[in-house]
């Protein structure tokens, strides 16, 4: 049953559905999709094209806006918008530490997991579609792993798809789990230089916080193990337009003097908790090595294994001479379901998940290259997250894909940037500009 509301400028439904957990079995097991309606105010009554929003990820809820935030204001100005919790997010059917015990062991849980892909993403909204816009075609606008689905959506179910916007989400059609860090791992050392020149007083304390916590065993309030590597991966806010200010603050208040000598801030460890912990969103642990699963290789904790051929991001060996601590990036590794007291029931489940070597595939290059759907994508020339010259390759693959590559922006660019961006996307999809 629907329930409307309001907020300043739009009317809310909130919309829930009962979808198969496997696609393949339609009679077999079903979850719960969550979904938010959002129109404008004075619209709610008129016959308005649909768009759904793809958030990224893996594993975030959509976005909660308070009336016409970000890109919604320009979306509202013509389409009735869909925010969908992606299964296994938000206000959907949760897969989480809680959760996902009743599933059995962790062989079972990795076999469940298993379905919370792009494809079966992909699958829910084409269940979805039909109920909503009485069977028309709805315009798809996927953020980040939101593209990834997008690109999904048009190899499985272009019928379904109007028009599709993606930004900083075109992903590599074929590369390994191994491809996608081995071409991080440069980019992320290219943000934090970027970093430390902008903030040079940064490189001493963060050799400084890297030597406490190789010296001290700290625990978070939360239960949290605050390793080095840990530390380091805080790196993963250098990635969005403010992150590098973001991270600025947050080091210059790490230390306290106290009757022991110097330790680590309540502050700096309560705001550090709340950067690292997966509570509220652990599938984004749990897949982001699994969305690049196609092949029969296992992904085998790629990050971890590609990381050990760029011995710069050795915290130890730059505090044995004068180099910076390097932050990392978009990865994740055994460690962080060690260290996470939100992950550590799950760590065999992901260790199976790792070893898995049946994936399906995603993408359809086939169907891609005689893609008759139109597409525009921006590109984010330098995006820490997604590799530029992986989604180039990807555009270049998809038939009629008209792409916008700018410095203007980092991978936040959607939300910095609008209602500039979508407006942008938009117009070149319909060959507007």
């Amino acid at each position: 049953m629907s329930h409307s509301y309001r907020q300043p400028g739009v009317v809310l439904t909130d919309r829930r559905f009962t979808v198969p957990l496997d696609h393949a079995d339609p009679e077999g097991e079903t979850i719960e999709l969550y979904a938010r309606e959002v129109v404008a105010s004075g619209k709610a009554g008129d016959d308005l094209p649909w768009l759904v929003y793809l958030q990224g990820g893996p594993g975030f809820g959509a976005n909660r806006f308070i009336g016409k935030q970000a890109w919604l204001e320009r979306a509202l100005n013509e389409y009735r918008v869909l925010l969908l919790d992606q299964r296994g997010t938000g206000h959907s059917t949760p897969a989480n530490r809680q959760t996902l015990p009743l599933r059995g062991t962790p062989a079972e849980q990795a076999d469940y997991l298993t379905h919370f892909r792009a494809d079966s993403i992909v699958r829910d909204c084409e269940l979805i579609r039909p109920r909503l816009t009485g069977g028309a075609p709805w315009t798809v606008l996927g953020q980040s792993f939101g593209g990834f689905c997008a690109v999904s959506y048009l190899s499985l179910a272009p019928e379904g798809v109007a028009g599709a916007v993606i930004t900083g989400g075109l992903p590599s059609l074929d590369a390994h789990a191994d491809d996608v860090y081995r071409a991080a791992y440069p980019r992320i050392e290219r943000k934090v230089g970027a970093h430390y020149a902008r903030y040079p007083q940064d490189v001493e304390r963060a050799r400084r916080i890297a030597d406490h916590l190789l010296t001290h065993d700290v625990v978070l309030p939360n239960g949290y193990r605050f390793t080095v590597e840990a530390f380091q991966s805080l790196g993963l806010m250098l990635g969005m337009s403010d992150g590098s200010h973001r991270l600025h603050y947050l080091l210059e208040d790490a230390f306290v003097r106290t009757p022991a000598g110097p330790e680590l801030s309540d502050a700096f460890q309560e705001a550090v908790q709340g950067l690292l912990s997966y509570a509220d969103h652990p599938l984004y642990a749990l897949l982001q090595e699994p969305i690049y699963g196609q092949d029969p290789r296992p992904t085998a904790w790629a990050a971890e294994r590609v990381r050990a051929e760029f011995p710069q991001f050795d915290a130890a060996k730059a505090l044995a001479g004068d180099a910076p601590v390097l932050f990392t990036g978009e990865t994740v590794h055994p460690w962080t379901f060690d260290t996470d007291p939100a992950l550590r029931p799950l760590r065999e489940a992901a260790d199976l998940l790792a070893a898995r070597t049946d994936w399906r595939p995603l993408y359809d290059p086939a169907r891609l290259a005689a893609n008759e759907v139109p597409v525009a994508a921006a590109v984010y020339h330098d995006d820490m997250y997604v590799d530029a010259a992986h989604s180039l390759r990807t555009a270049r693959a998809i038939r009629g894909l008209r792409t916008w590559v700018t410095d203007e922006f980092e991978h936040d660019g959607l939300r910095t940037g609008a209602p500039r961006v979508l407006d942008r996307l938009l117009a070149l999809a319909r060959d507007e500009g």
